[in-house]
């Protein structure tokens, strides 16, 4: 059986190769039906906002391959709840629907997973 999976991506998605290298990572287990999950912390939660911009800092819209995680069988989607509030972005505008945990879920989250990989 595979070992499970749980990418965890700290980066905006404007900030450099980490956010879409943890993508990249998140959709090619998908496509090789890996038990994985994707956890959006820090300034990773930046990458879920809507209405992005990034053509204006040169970089590529990571928006269509987020919207894409479910056709590649990645439903388990979260997000850190600190974090969005430490942002000041609403969880009820989000561009893509994830469960948003406490610190005490996402310590529960980390230890359920085989492997994690920060980026």
């Amino acid at each position: 059986m595979a070992k499970s999976l749980l990418i965890i991506t700290r980066q905006a998605p404007w900030s450099g190769p980490g956010a879409r290298e943890a993508l990249d990572i998140v959709l090619a287990g998908g496509a090789f039906d890996l038990p994985l999950g994707m956890l959006f912390l820090d300034d990773g939660v930046f990458q879920l906002q809507a209405a992005q911009q990034p053509g204006q800092v040169q970089q590529k819209n990571l928006g269509a391959n987020l919207q894409a995680l479910p056709m590649f069988g990645v439903d388990d989607l979260f997000v850190s709840s600190v974090s969005l509030a430490e942002r000041g972005i609403d969880p009820h505008s989000l561009s893509l629907e994830v469960q948003a945990l406490d610190d005490a879920a996402l310590s529960a989250l980390v230890d359920r997973y085989d492997q994690v990989i920060t980026l």
